[in-house]
């Protein structure tokens, strides 16, 4: 394949590869190599971000010469934004370099119009990452990110007001998001000067030197700038960003610490949150540790992060308002709901009628989500000695009785709900387990004080498992 000349850097990287060079060790591989040996599990599938420009190039040949030293799979994916009229010449030599290196590429092409509103840039990020993080059979997406690249997220973070979580800017090792990034540490010249001397060619994309983006603008305009007076800033800024990393990190397991008396069944106790900081403050609209506790659920529950106007205003209201008050806020996939001084997040989904029938498996699950495990234990749950191989599991009618104790009448199901503080919204998929025609369990209530297991009998304990 023929590469367009307006496409690649005119300089020594064009060069044929340095055979020699590329055969001795360096310190650049000898650093991924200690980064491998401390993150990479043997066998590990790695799939490279591979856009065609230096650094992603330098990573793509540092990778390969790893893996004459680490057992790992490794592969490539080009997205293809075609926002350039250079676009298709450099899908052609992300192929042409794979091929010649035995690496297997992917080029998948993707549609910015859907996500115009975002702007270029953002749009551009997201369906990357959307497509990069798709792929399912890759143990870690590998990104080029570099030092000069921490730098400018951090200036860009300042610049719109980012807390801690922000500034700490971009990991090495992101295991939730099954990220890498080895490059951080390594500055843009010492990849360039990598490339150079081991004859690695690489594409430049000319909208790098267009400042209507934000980043380049900061990487053309404001840090040159700065660097005049301050000529370690790079390094510098990328040190401040692992620092608060570190404090990040520190507030994650304060909140982690915080949440243990709160947090049950994903329902946050309002009033624990309220006292966290009730000791230490007089001022009693000023929560630090109450939001550092949302933000941390939120993350646990996959949500972005509100900005901090609005993480007040869920605050006020989660804390403030009346006890009997309904609350519901939309945060992406999820919604907060608070009842009864708890504060819930749930997945909104139509409540469908269902009618199950469980013969003995392990676990059962439902349709509105969720499941029900199922487990023999002794002296708890319904008792084995009347035959519950057959259960039905259906769900609300109304009007059901039921009597989990033996010295209360039997009442309402509606009754027991409403005792029991079960969230509305709880009600309505509550899975009722019936043994022949009799209510025999019900989810945070109880057994049916007939059938429920003796201490020395073997017993069925069904467990409701929400999503």
């Amino acid at each position: 394949m023929v590469v367009s000349k307006k496409s690649l850097k005119k300089t020594a990287a064009n060069q044929p590869v340095n055979n020699k060079k590329m055969r001795e060790q360096s310190p650049l591989l000898a650093t991924l190599q200690t980064y491998l040996s401390c993150h990479l599990k043997p066998n590990a599938t790695l799939l490279l971000a591979l856009s065609g420009g230096l650094d992603s190039c330098v990573l793509l040949h540092l990778l390969v010469g790893a893996k004459q030293t680490h057992n790992f799979n490794l592969r490539a994916l080009h997205v293809h934004h075609g926002l350039s009229a250079n676009a298709d010449a450099w899908a052609a030599f992300c192929a042409e370099q794979c091929e010649l290196l035995n690496v297997p590429l992917e080029i998948v092409h993707v549609n910015l119009n859907a996500h115009a509103k975002l702007g270029i840039e953002a749009a551009a990020r997201k369906l990357r990452y959307e497509v990069l993080f798709s792929n399912v059979s890759a143990d870690f997406v590998v990104t080029a990110h570099h030092q000069d690249d921490q730098a400018e997220t951090l200036l860009l973070q300042l610049f719109r007001g980012a807390g801690v979580k922000g500034l700490a800017s971009m990991a090495m090792v992101d295991a939730p998001r099954r990220l890498m990034r080895p490059l951080l540490d390594i500055s843009r010249s010492t990849l360039q000067a990598y490339a150079v001397e081991r004859g690695i060619a690489w594409c430049d994309d000319e909208s790098n030197s267009n400042t209507d983006f934000e980043r380049n603008f900061v990487r053309h305009e404001v840090l040159p700038v700065v660097q005049m007076h301050y000529p370690a800033i790079k390094s510098v800024l990328a040190r401040t960003a692992s620092h608060l990393a570190e404090a990040n990190n520190l507030l994650d397991t304060l909140a982690s610490l915080d949440a243990e008396n709160l947090l049950k069944e994903n329902s946050l106790c309002l009033q624990g949150l309220s006292a966290l900081d009730e000791e230490a403050l007089n001022n009693p609209w000023n929560k630090p540790r109450a939001k550092n506790v949302l933000r941390w659920w939120f993350a646990k529950n996959k949500l972005v992060m509100p900005n901090a106007e609005h993480l007040d205003e869920i605050i006020t209201q989660l804390l403030n308002a009346k006890v009997d008050a309904n609350l519901n806020i939309s945060l992406q996939h999820l919604t907060l709901k608070r009842y009864q001084q708890k504060a819930y997040l749930i997945q909104a989904h139509e409540a469908h009628t269902f009618d199950l029938v469980w013969s003995g498996e392990n676990f059962l699950a439902l349709p509105n989500g969720g499941k029900l495990v199922f487990t023999q234990v002794k002296g708890a749950g319904l008792a084995l000695k009347f035959g519950m191989e057959k259960l039905r599991i259906t769900n609300r009618n109304g009007g059901e009785r039921f009597k989990p104790n033996s010295l209360r009448p039997t009442r309402t199901l509606k009754h027991l709900l409403q005792e029991a503080n079960i969230p509305p919204w709880q009600r309505d998929s509550l899975p009722l387990i019936y043994w022949h025609d009799t209510l025999a369990f019900v989810p945070n209530i109880g057994v049916a004080h007939e059938l429920q297991a003796a201490e020395n009998e073997l017993g069925l304990v069904i467990d409701w498992q929400q999503l």
